[in-house]
């Protein structure tokens, strides 16, 4: 049976490469999940790859990544500043759950620093740029047999 990894990205991303490049470079949206589907089939991962706009069809795929078993990438975008019901639904997540942002949120103005979504988080990878997806790719690897906290800090 194959490991099951969704990569799940939130509002706006859909425009990478267009929006904001100087803090989120010119790599398209299309360009990481190519790259992330040729390293999926190198680590064995049967991987889904989706962005959306609507917070609820953002928990309506993390439900569905709780349903199938696994283990969740997810840059939640704006999702990620003060959403409870995405932070409950990631919860969920019994595999490892790794957060993405391309940019230093922590470099970032006030409103970016804070994510509600890492405290469900196994790990947090961010200021890598696009680089940061293949590297989530290989934590999730690496700890694939850990069950996540289920929301423990």
């Amino acid at each position: 049976m194959q490991r099951k990894l969704h990569i799940l990205n939130g509002s706006n991303l859909n425009m990478l490469g267009v929006r904001e490049p100087h803090i989120y470079g010119s790599t398209t949206l299309k360009d990481i999940e190519q790259q992330c589907q040729a390293m999926a089939e190198t680590l064995r991962f049967d991987c889904v790859f989706q962005q959306t706009n609507s917070e609820s069809e953002l928990i309506d795929w993390i439900q569905e990544a709780y349903f199938q078993d696994a283990a969740l990438i997810i840059n939640p975008a704006g999702f990620s500043f003060g959403r409870i019901p995405v932070l409950d639904a990631v919860k969920l997540i019994r595999r490892p759950v790794v957060e993405v942002h391309i940019s230093n949120i922590h470099r970032r103005s006030q409103e970016y620093r804070h994510s509600t979504i890492s405290v469900a988080a196994t790990a947090v990878i961010c200021g890598a740029g696009a680089n940061g997806y293949p590297l989530a790719m290989r934590a999730v690897d690496d700890l694939w047999g850990q069950q996540s906290p289920a929301g423990q800090p």
